[in-house]
């Protein structure tokens, strides 16, 4: 799952995801929608399965065994995530923007983008889906969000 993905998938969250007075259409109808808006079927695919990993089924499991734990980064994820993304997440973390729990949900959805590099633009994205798809996060996402748009205003002066 290269950039395109990626692009599929922001393609989704700003077209779908914020759309609050629509209802969601199901897979099949968003399938053709994005086929028709010029995405390949492969893409398509690959972006619905990287959504259904966005459940937080999994967050249970880790929210207790990584309360106190030190978060050690396996050798691919080491490779995948460079120094500043790490500390990003890290930053992320202590901001309280992001429990333990769900920076590994945004570890598991990053390192499924299947990209060889992943850059702080990349990881910035995916935790806003990650706080945009759970219930009960909106504080967290209002507060990603200004960290972005703050972030972008100063790239900009």
């Amino acid at each position: 799952m290269k950039d395109n993905v990626l692009d599929l998938l922001i393609y989704l969250f700003e077209n779908y995801m914020n759309a609050d007075d629509e209802p969601r259409p199901d897979r099949s109808t968003l399938k053709k929608e994005l086929e028709r808006a010029g995405f390949a079927e492969f893409d398509v695919e690959r972006a619905l399965e990287w959504l259904e990993g966005l459940s937080g089924d999994q967050l249970g499991k880790v929210a207790e065994a990584t309360a106190r734990a030190v978060r050690v980064f396996s050798g691919h994820e080491l490779l995948r995530l460079d120094t500043d993304v790490r500390g990003y997440l890290v930053h992320l973390e202590n901001l309280r923007i992001l429990s333990a729990a769900q920076r590994e949900l945004v570890i598991d959805r990053l390192m499924a983008l299947e990209a060889d590099e992943i850059d702080i633009e990349q990881v910035k994205w995916v935790v806003l889906m990650v706080l945009f798809s759970q219930p009960g996060q909106e504080s967290a996402y209002a507060q990603m969000e200004d960290l972005v748009f703050e972030e972008r205003g100063d790239a900009l002066h």
